[in-house]
């Protein structure tokens, strides 16, 4: 099982050559998206023997939830203080998730719009560098305009993607993101870094959001505008990200990986040399 795919992170020759003898003795895989499939083609992976499904969270839940905020709308936002419209993220406070210009960004974005309209920004999560972020907020002077309600458990979140306009997620670098599943479950347009692993499979441009380069402030701010303007279709592309996400369903992974366990059972045992079980073994041990 894999979600790692050859943009995440600067690769060596001799990790790679580690890494594609462990592959040769896996019969078959299981993996995020289309991403994570070329990487495990790249180390040896036959294609036909690569499966998708392993990132899914449970869409009804979040579908039902999140309906159910909305349909509570006026008393969730003076119970949770949130405002009329606002972009949601939701993230660690860590360097990767790039939070410190997503504010910039957004600082941006309010230079631009019309002020009579603009939205707020909310972001979910805490971490070490929430005082660097609360002081970069500061400068800009958005203390009435960016909210930090700090982390919110599983049961909590509805609340937010219900009653938010569009989720943006600006990781420099990401596996998969996992909240973009949940947000496109609630119904949102999604902003998408083009880092994140979940980019291609779930971001279908122009009709449910966009990607992005998650180092141009500009484009982020220039995104945000286009998606918060008063003729931006986002009843049709919260339609289309549900229509979407329903292919990556809880069910999908229990399928993916029924083929994948399926398709190995078919194989002859792969043989491992000597040296094949001295390298698993000094892997394990480290």
């Amino acid at each position: 099982m894999s979600e790692s795919g050859l943009a995440d992170e600067r690769r060596s020759g001799w990790r790679e050559a580690i890494k594609r003898r462990v592959v040769k003795l896996c019969s078959a895989a299981l993996v995020g998206g289309q991403s994570h499939a070329r990487y495990l083609i790249r180390l040896g992976v036959p294609t036909e023997r690569i499966f998708t499904g392993y990132d899914t969270v449970d869409n009804d839940y979040f579908a039902t939830k999140s309906d159910e905020s909305r349909s509570r709308e006026v008393e969730n936002r003076v119970r949770h203080d949130l405002p009329e419209s606002y972009f949601l993220a939701n993230a660690r406070f860590i360097a990767k998730k790039n939070l410190s210009r997503l504010i910039e960004a957004y600082a941006r974005y309010r230079s631009l719009a019309d002020q009579s309209d603009t939205w707020d920004l909310v972001i979910l999560g805490d971490g070490p560098l929430k005082p660097e972020l609360s002081r970069l907020i500061a400068d800009f002077s958005l203390e009435a305009h960016v909210l930090l309600p700090g982390f919110k458990q599983y049961r909590e979140l509805p609340v937010y993607y219900g009653l938010a306009k569009v989720f943006i997620h600006a990781s420099t670098t990401e596996q998969w993101g996992l909240v973009v599943n949940e947000a496109m479950a609630s119904g949102l347009p999604v902003l998408v870094s083009e880092r994140c692993g979940c980019a291609e499979d779930l971001v279908r441009e122009g009709h449910n959001g966009f990607a992005f380069d998650p180092s141009n402030t500009d484009q982020m701010a220039q995104l945000m505008k286009r998606v918060a303007a008063p003729d931006s279709p986002l009843a049709m592309f919260g339609v289309e990200s549900r229509r979407v996400i329903s292919r990556f369903a809880m069910n999908s992974f229990g399928e993916g990986l029924r083929q994948a366990a399926d398709m190995a059972i078919g194989q002859p045992i792969p043989r491992a040399r000597f040296s094949d079980r001295l390298l698993l073994r000094l892997l394990i041990a480290t």
